[in-house]
């Protein structure tokens, strides 16, 4: 049997360069989006172009009765969990004294709250088998305040702290945890603003650098991992 890859966010950006890599490498797939419409079509072509099986789910990640649902859904296949990528996650630019009414709480329900419940719910089975890898899609935010940051910011440090407790608590189980945090990539964060394509990471390199990370040896874990643009910060 195929080992098999959860990926939250799955359908867009850098969730389905994920998915992408991971079923070329014969990973069967779980993933889950908002849009059914883009669920189908991820799963039609990946299907068809890697000759993996792929379950699809639609679920609001901020809202935590879409993640029972979605928890539920994967453990109903009663298949064991290799790898959790908790990439579900949203950027609304603005400063904290002015940023509108419930920013902070959506942004903490979408970009931390999702990623806590999931594993939560689904890491009892890497436990009880002593294997797994969970990867958490962090940000150059994590580490980094800067302007129009806001609730964004504050989510990702959040998300960052998140993950070093889990690497923490699971290293004893033999279940790798890494924090990935990608400066800048071209993704529809980014859409109609007026900077050059070449100035971005893209989408791809992010997905190899997770897929290098779970390539290493179960003796070695990369803890965190920082990426950046090649001519820095934007």
């Amino acid at each position: 049997m195929n080992k098999l890859i959860v990926v939250t966010g799955g359908t867009k950006g850098i969730g389905r360069a994920i998915v992408e890599k991971f079923a070329a490498q014969g990973f069967d797939v779980v993933a889950c989006a908002r849009n059914e419409d883009d669920l189908q079509q991820l799963k039609t072509v990946l299907e068809q172009r890697h000759a993996v099986k792929v379950y699809v789910q639609s679920a609001d990640m901020a809202v935590k009765d879409d993640v029972k649902k979605f928890i539920d859904f994967v453990l109903h296949l009663n298949r064991p969990i290799d790898v959790l990528v908790n990439n579900a996650g949203y950027f609304i630019p603005g400063e904290i004294a002015t940023e509108a009414e419930g920013t902070l709480e959506s942004m903490i329900n979408a970009n931390l709250y999702s990623a806590y419940y999931t594993t939560r719910g689904l890491v009892h089975g890497m436990r009880e088998r002593k294997s797994g890898y969970i990867f958490n899609m962090c940000s150059i935010a994590s580490i980094k305040a800067y302007p129009n940051g806001g609730s964004y910011a504050i989510s990702k440090f959040a998300l960052l702290g998140f993950s070093k407790c889990l690497r923490e608590e699971l290293k004893n189980f033999n279940i790798r945890v890494t924090a990935i945090m990608p400066g800048a990539t071209l993704t529809a964060s980014w859409e109609g603003v007026n900077i050059p394509e070449e100035r971005f990471m893209s989408v791809e390199d992010i997905a190899d650098t997770v897929y290098s990370a779970y390539s290493l040896s179960g003796r070695s874990v990369v803890e965190e991992i920082i990426i950046r643009p090649q001519l820095g910060d934007i």
